[in-house]
């Protein structure tokens, strides 16, 4: 075997190709722990009595949040006229709940999802995702599960703390429930709800007024959400989950189209993002199952897609069908990538993947 020359000292860390050893020496230690870490998870979702399951990563629709870029493709069949444009999952999400339609009360899944549009030291155009569901289930539940998961994989990687940088979070105290609307008033000076007098589709010269009011940049054109993210982005998100995990729960119902309202408050959906050392790391929901509903939030939620970028994915035809069926339940999609960043304390998260997506080419004109 021919031996690698030697690295010259002038040579930065960052330079390496990813495959020479000594790159591949630097990341060897998180990558041991991601493998335990693997292993605890699953050995705790098969002490809950969670299935397993595997689903296609080519669906017709690849998920339909907003502000999502999907990777898009051609299926084609043996006839040369039997093609289809699937797309590449930006979740597991629709596939999983036809399965709890079917009738598993409990599954997980940690699959590859695909993004496009996103890299940086938290974001990767392909990562791992876990993600479950619980029939008969609230969103409480969940994050009873998160907490339990969270411990093992400490516990799996050997530490008792969560790290970002300089920042640490203790998963084994006391974790912070915090509602989206007293965050705004914590941390923004802002009565998120007071903007919202119709709260499916909330007013945003109500909330540009106060962003403008507490010194948040505001442009003609900006709708609610567009106003909301900047404030939570400036003055919120990077105050969460320091010391402790923090649940950031209730959203408005504007923003949660696969939530439920939630009981006695129809201002604000079952749903809660988890929080980490100012890293978000899970998303999760009541499930709606109501297919007319569902269908109004998606249509909605495409035609924003359509003003801002031009363009816009099929409804899953099938999966509108399955909600029929689909018992009431919780779900959620959990950051595995990010999970085992914090646990072991790396910068990037390439520094945990065994291999990264290759950037894209960099032209002469961009290198100046």
């Amino acid at each position: 075997m021919t031996s690698l020359p030697p690295i010259p000292p002038s040579v930065l860390p960052s330079a390496l190709p990813w495959w020479h050893p000594d790159a591949f020496a630097r990341r060897s230690t998180a990558l041991a722990a991601r493998g335990r870490i693997t292993r605890a998870v699953r050995a705790w979702f098969e002490a809950e009595d969670f299935a397993e399951v595997e689903t296609p990563a080519l669906q017709v629709s690849p998920g339909l949040e907003v502000h999502l870029q999907a990777f898009s493709t051609e299926l084609r069949g043996p006839h040369p006229d039997d093609r289809r444009v699937l797309h590449l999952h930006t979740s597991p999400e629709f596939a999983m709940k036809k399965l709890l339609a079917a009738g598993l009360p409990r599954l997980f899944q940690l699959a590859h999802v695909f993004r496009n549009g996103e890299r940086s030291a938290t974001h990767h155009p392909e990562f791992s995702m876990l993600e479950w569901y619980r029939a008969g289930a609230g969103y409480t539940d969940l994050m009873r599960d998160c907490e339990a998961l969270v411990r093992a994989a400490c516990r799996a990687g050997g530490t008792d703390l969560l790290r970002r940088g300089e920042a640490t979070c203790d998963p084994f105290g006391a974790w912070e429930v915090l509602s989206v609307a007293d965050a705004f008033r914590r941390y923004a000076d802002v009565d998120l709800l007071a903007t919202a007098p119709d709260p499916l589709r909330p007013d945003p010269a109500l909330l540009a007024a106060e962003a403008a009011r507490i010194g948040i940049r505001t442009a003609p054109g900006d709708t609610w959400e567009d106003l909301f993210f900047r404030i939570s982005l400036e003055r919120i998100e990077p105050r969460l989950g320091y010391g402790r995990p923090t649940f950031l729960a209730d959203y408005p119902v504007s923003m949660a189209a696969l939530a439920r309202a939630k009981p006695g408050d129809p201002r604000v959906a079952e749903r809660f993002e988890l929080y980490a050392c100012g890293v978000e790391l899970a998303n999760a929901f009541g499930e709606l199952t109501d297919p007319a509903v569902q269908r109004a939030r998606f249509e909605a939620d495409m035609a924003e897609k359509q003003r801002l970028y031009g363009e816009r994915y099929p409804l899953d035809e099938e999966f509108l069908d399955a909600l029929a069926l689909m018992p009431e339940s919780a779900g959620i999609a959990l950051g595995f990538d990010r999970l085992v960043m914090l646990v072991t304390g790396a910068a990037r998260i390439e520094d945990v993947l065994w291999a990264p997506v290759a950037a894209p080419a960099v032209s002469p004109a961009s290198r100046g």
